[in-house]
């Protein structure tokens, strides 16, 4: 008997990868908003005639305002890492040295 187990063919995963999740929820994102701007889901007129038209320009600014907060915080809160420089300094030395073994010339001092 031949074990369906040991076959050579790989179990199949339902796993989406993270392209896939994106566009699944932008297309879910865009599908409601196109459905609240065509007027399909019943909302009060105040609201369908202020709000949703200017809806993507507040998700757009909000996101950007989101990225610039991130970007100041995390450029606050980095780290000097001097063991990295040193390191990264000697990988430059070693890799004058080869160039210069392999007749390049390097104006590096």
């Amino acid at each position: 008997l031949v074990s369906l187990k040991n076959s050579q063919q790989p179990e199949s995963t339902a796993t989406m990868t993270r392209a896939q999740q994106t566009i699944s929820l932008a297309l879910l994102v865009s599908s409601l908003y196109l459905a609240l701007y065509l007027q399909l889901i019943p909302i009060p007129a105040k609201i369908q005639n202020e709000i949703v038209p200017v809806l993507p320009f507040w998700v757009l600014i909000s996101f950007g305002s989101y990225l610039l907060a991130r970007l100041g915080y995390n450029v606050m809160t980095f780290n000097d890492v001097p063991e990295a420089h040193k390191e990264l300094m000697a990988e430059i030395d070693e890799a004058v040295v080869d160039l210069r073994k392999l007749g390049v010339d390097v104006d590096y001092d």
